[in-house]
């Protein structure tokens, strides 16, 4: 039996100068494999021809508990960077292209190896981040989409990925083995064998002058010999561009799964602060009260495009973006609606939810603890609109109620400049 302490989740993002890293605070990974098998019949018979099997369809659920780091936003987009304090924040748009792939080092209760399962090629269809009560510990969860599923044993038992950083112009070579770049030696994926024998299942170059990155062809911009161990890059390189590179080995990757004891071990809902306010924030907006409950919801309709002769996704894209926000509330006054009608502090004597407007800006602040003295990072959503107002009333009950909000733009940062500066 497997138990979910020897299951050591990573993610490997594709392209990008984004190191790889284990996946912290994880509480549950429920991948979901359609194998889209399609029966094919005839007229004149009376079982099934055979079955055709399209690509699989493979929809990933992580379940993480906030931990206040800004990291798995990053490797989901393939960076390290964006984000930072003074770096450019993580916009909606950033999810479109990038990929990465996940797996999971698996071992048995005696510590003996046994796999390594593999999720390639992985994108973002939705995330969320949820604050039940002021006291229970802030989740957020991610949903990802992909097509295959691939589980690694035996000979073949680890997945590797390393990334060797160019020298010189001229150094267009990885040589493998314990006076190599690389000490795990590559072995054939067991499907090939005879047919294109394959041993390196993917070659990334980063160009790092550039700013761009490209999947390199096998037979036009590679070439490998298992007879000397070394891999030959055939386009041009400069120094200190990288050079990443998937295979499985025998050989266990030097890191495998690194535990997190820096960060909180988890943040409650007392840890955060949300703020709301017409149009862009100036520094010194509301910051809402008596809240029991908030909800960041962010979906994407993803665009991934196939092409005729090949069974992969060449071309992936988002279409649209939803953004919904449900805060939760104690109706002790109508500061929330007063802002939504935009007459906040006028005193105003009619809160007409005809007349709300639709330039409502929400900014959520995760900070290091109750204290609030350390910001480690948040989202700003702008331009939403109010949805739903749903006020409850029950007997021997104080009134409670929800207000949401949906739009389409959101920036994760963890720079407070770049989240509306709100103190």
């Amino acid at each position: 039996m497997n138990h979910s302490s020897n299951y050591k989740p990573r993610i490997f993002p594709i392209f990008g100068a984004g190191s790889p890293s284990e996946i912290d605070r994880a509480q549950g990974i429920d991948p979901t494999i359609g194998l889209n098998s399609i029966k094919v019949t005839e007229v004149g018979r009376k079982n099934a021809v055979g079955h055709i099997r399209k690509s699989p369809t493979i929809g990933y659920r992580l379940g993480q508990l906030e931990y206040g780091s800004i990291e798995i936003y990053q490797k989901l987009i393939n960076t390290d960077t964006l984000g930072n304090v003074g770096q450019d924040v993580i916009d909606l748009d950033n999810f479109k292209t990038p990929y990465f792939d996940i797996c999971a080092y698996v071992t048995d209760d005696s510590g003996t190896f046994k796999q390594t399962v593999h999720y390639p090629s992985l994108r973002v269809a939705g995330f969320s981040i949820s604050m039940s009560d002021p006291q229970a510990i802030i989740d957020r969860s991610f949903d990802l989409v992909g097509e295959s599923a691939i589980t690694w044993q035996e000979g073949n038992k680890y997945l590797v990925v390393n990334e060797k950083i160019i020298a010189s112009g001229g150094d267009n070579t990885v040589l493998f083995g314990s006076a190599g770049d690389f000490t795990q030696i590559p072995v054939i994926d067991p499907d090939t064998v005879g047919i294109t024998d394959t041993y390196i299942l993917r070659v990334v170059h980063v160009d790092v002058s550039a700013g761009t990155s490209k999947v390199l062809v096998r037979g036009t911009d590679w070439s490998y010999s298992d007879v000397t161990k070394i891999l030959t890059i055939s386009v041009t390189v400069d120094a200190n561009d990288i050079i990443r590179l998937w295979y499985t080995s025998v050989d266990a990757p030097t890191t495998q799964f690194t535990l997190n004891d820096v960060d909180p071990s988890a943040l409650t809902g007392e840890s955060a602060d949300i703020f709301m306010c017409i149009g862009d924030p100036t520094g010194n907006e509301n910051r809402l009260v008596r809240l029991q409950s908030a909800t960041l919801d962010v979906t994407f309709d993803r665009e991934d495009q196939r092409e005729l002769g090949n069974t992969k996704v060449t071309q992936r894209g988002i279409k649209a973006k939803t953004v919904t926000i449900t805060i939760g509330r104690l109706f002790e006054d109508s500061t929330i609606e007063e802002i939504l009608r935009d007459k906040l502090g006028a005193n105003y004597g009619k809160l007409d939810v005809e007349k709300f407007v639709d330039n409502i800006t929400v900014v959520i602040k995760i900070f290091s603890d109750s204290t609030k003295s350390t910001l480690k990072y948040g989202f700003m959503a702008k331009n939403l609109s109010p949805s739903e107002l749903r006020p409850s009333i029950a007997t021997e009950e104080y009134s409670k109620g929800e207000n949401i909000l949906i739009g389409e733009e959101l920036i994760i940062s963890a720079d407070n400049s770049k989240i509306g500066n709100i103190i």
